[in-house]
């Protein structure tokens, strides 16, 4: 394996389409609880912790970047060989890999809880699940100019949700902030991180940088990004707190589909149904970019060609998604996913700028 990767010109894309992969791939089943989470461990200056985490992203970000530009044009699994050599680099690259497929598994069966919960309680979720790998299977199937393109199209097509959050933006009891700056540094700081589940995604800029055709111009949209789904969550988490209290988000999995309980029209009774089935357009995405980025892992470190990897991890998934039912099981299993996603996703990156650098440097003195 090449440490710097050779992309054909048609299997290039624009740096502006970042932002929209950024969006998609942290926007989805994770924001839906997070304020839950969040709101447990800082209380009432849950916003606050959102406003920290939302900074430390942006400085990952810019550290991922660094790091990327120190090579020609390569990747995470790239970076990771020409570090520690291939036969670490391989096992790394692994471990990144099954925790990717750990994440997509968790999206899966979250989604199908949410779909069993708020509309059929006895759908199946084999069906369920091999409803949705047909379609990311399929997208995956077309390639990254595909996969890039479902990602713009359906941030497009949701946005309209946000809209009729209007509704409890209204009902807010701003009493239920009070008392102001109560949580103590570690309590936010705790609070920051029980956002790491519904942030993550941004290890996709590790695997997509090759593909980009203007590099010098991708952090921007990144930021942007990064930026846009920090405020999204900010948002949420703010409504949460002053629509729902104390008492009803301690004990709402999904505060956000809640909300959209309370809206109804003369002509919508169960607006939270439109909303659910809708959100498998946030879903869906994000399924498709965590397989496509298990996919071109696999064929980089072990020369497998993507075909064949795609339709074993969607059997597992398939797998996966019909025996996982239990909510105690999917609630801890999620957990665990996104403690290990903030060491590998947060912290990781910013390791390994330093290392990269001292490499260079090392490289450079035993020239001399």
């Amino acid at each position: 394996m090449n440490v710097n990767v050779k992309v054909k010109h048609g299997s290039r894309i624009q740096s502006f389409y970042l932002f929209f992969i950024l969006v998609n791939i942290q926007t989805g089943t994770g924001i839906i609880g997070a304020p839950r989470y969040i709101y447990e461990q800082a209380k009432q200056d849950g916003w606050l912790s959102v406003i920290i985490a939302g900074l430390f992203v942006h400085f990952v970000v810019f550290m991922m970047f660094l790091t990327l530009k120190q090579y020609e044009n390569t990747d995470i699994f790239g970076i990771q060989q020409d570090l520690f050599g291939k036969l670490i680099g391989k096992l790394l690259g692994t471990i990144f890999i099954i925790y990717i497929f750990a994440s997509l598994l968790s999206v899966l069966i979250n989604y199908i809880q949410i779909v069993q919960y708020f509309i059929h309680p006895i759908l199946s979720p084999w069906l369920l699940s091999f409803l949705l790998l047909i379609l990311v299977v399929y997208s995956v199937l077309g390639g990254i100019r595909v996969i890039v393109g479902v990602a713009f199209v359906f941030f497009v097509s949701t946005l309209y949700i946000l809209f009729f959050l209007y509704h409890p933006l209204l009902e807010m009891d701003l009493h239920r902030f009070q008392p102001f700056f109560e949580a103590s540094p570690m309590e936010l700081m705790e609070g920051a991180r029980a956002t790491s589940y519904s942030l993550l995604g941004l290890e996709v800029v590790l695997f997509i940088y090759p593909f980009i055709d203007d590099k010098k111009k991708a952090q921007l949209p990144s930021q942007l990004g990064v930026a846009i789904t920090a405020l999204f969550l900010l948002l949420v988490t703010i409504i949460s707190i002053g629509f729902m209290g104390r008492e009803r988000l301690a004990d709402s999995y999904w505060p956000i589909l809640i909300f959209y309980k309370f809206i109804s029209y003369e002509i919508i009774e169960r607006f939270d149904l439109i909303v659910v089935t809708a959100w498998m357009m946030v879903v869906l995405p994000v399924m498709i970019l965590l397989t496509w980025m298990m996919t071109y892992g696999m064929k980089r470190m072990y020369n497998i060609r993507q075909k064949k990897t795609l339709f074993i991890i969607c059997f597992l998934l398939f797998i996966g998604g019909g025996l996982m039912k239990e909510q105690v099981m999917i609630t801890n299993y999620t957990s665990y996913v996104g403690q290990i996603g903030f060491w590998l996703t947060f912290i990781y990156p910013i390791i390994l700028y330093p290392l990269v650098r001292i490499k260079k440097a090392l490289k450079k003195e035993g020239k001399n």
